[in-house]
């Protein structure tokens, strides 16, 4: 059994704010959103960029809806 994860303010995270740039980012998304978020668009994600937290944060997501996975192209 996997732990839930609450909402996600997409401002504490740069690269999801960027992605969810057409919402108000200061308002917690479900987490599952928010990993949808970067599956559906992470060729726009600047990997380089994202912080420590964030990417903790993408791999308690993957392992959460992904089964320890994130669906990308290249």
């Amino acid at each position: 059994m996997t732990a839930h994860i609450a909402p996600i303010v997409p401002a504490e995270f740069p690269q999801l704010q960027a992605l969810a740039w057409n919402r108000d980012s200061a308002r917690p998304i479900p987490a599952e959103e928010a990993f949808a978020l970067y599956e559906r668009n992470w060729r726009f994600v600047d990997q380089k960029r994202l912080t420590a937290l964030e990417q903790l944060l993408i791999r308690k997501l993957a392992d959460e809806f992904g089964h320890g996975v994130i669906l990308t192209t290249a």
